[in-house]
């Protein structure tokens, strides 16, 4: 299905774009070839065109942090360490999240020329949680809200942070929906609370500050898909463009701990 977008020009000009947003629900073995693939799909339609929409949820727990995060401040790195929970560092920047079941995660390429507000930051966060709040409202038969710079609130708790990364053509829009997940891993690898927090959180702790949605990730999906009118399958997925950048970067302890 294509879908439509109006892009106010300068001189009051308007354009419609047709675009064809893809769909990929893919997750994969390791939390280094999901946080490269994301990054992979962001140069993939930079380089061929197209936007898309993709779906992970990771089987393993693993923390990752912000592009410009200091891990020490971020993260219990010794009790990490101890059991094994990879910590990453994505490419778009925001604060420090545990990845995990019950995280379910979308990345959104969207092209820039496709909409006028997605030519700022703060147009961009508003033109996408707005669209991805309605969707969730539908669900939910209740208000969601956005709140802070990049969360989205459900009963006055986050359940969704959000970051972007912004190349010269595409950006990459990247999120977690809360759904089922362990909050005690939680209190166990991460700081009680982080270096920052928005005002709205009034130093609650995590288990009083976020809130699984009571919905199903099948649900969600389907709901977050008609939203974007993404039908169509992502074919092929940049599977060698992932795999260089893990080689590259997501693999290797001097990029995920680096500051």
């Amino acid at each position: 299905m294509q879908a439509d977008f109006f892009c106010t020009l300068p001189r009051a000009v308007a354009v419609v774009y047709f675009v064809r947003l893809q769909l990929l629900d893919l997750t994969l073995p390791t939390p280094a070839e999901n946080l490269a693939c994301d990054e992979a799909l962001l140069n993939d339609c930079a380089a061929r065109g197209g936007e898309v929409l993709r779906f992970w949820e990771s089987p393993v727990p693993f923390v990752v942090v912000g592009y410009a995060n200091e891990v020490m401040r971020e993260a219990k790195v010794a009790a990490c360490d101890a059991d094994g929970v990879a910590i990453g560092r994505r490419c778009s920047g925001g604060g420090t999240v545990l990845q995990g079941p019950g995280c379910l995660n979308y990345a959104l390429v969207l092209d820039l020329s496709a909409n006028a507000e997605l030519l700022s930051v703060t147009g961009t966060n508003t033109f996408i949680l707005n669209r991805q709040a309605q969707a969730l409202m539908t669900l939910l038969g209740s208000p969601v809200k956005l709140l802070g710079d990049t969360d989205l609130v459900w009963n006055g708790c986050k359940f969704s942070g959000n970051a972007q990364r912004r190349g010269r053509t595409h950006l990459l829009f990247h999120g977690t929906v809360l759904l089922d997940f362990d909050f005690k891993l939680l209190e166990k690898y991460l700081p009680s609370l982080p270096p920052r927090q928005p005002a709205y959180r009034l130093a609650r702790s995590h288990r009083e500050f976020l809130v699984n949605l009571p919905l199903a990730a099948g649900a969600v999906k389907r709901a977050l898909a008609a939203a974007w009118q993404a039908e169509v399958h992502y074919q092929p997925w940049p599977r060698e463009e992932t795999q260089r950048l893990v080689r590259d970067r997501y693999g290797l302890a001097e990029w995920n701990r680096s500051r």
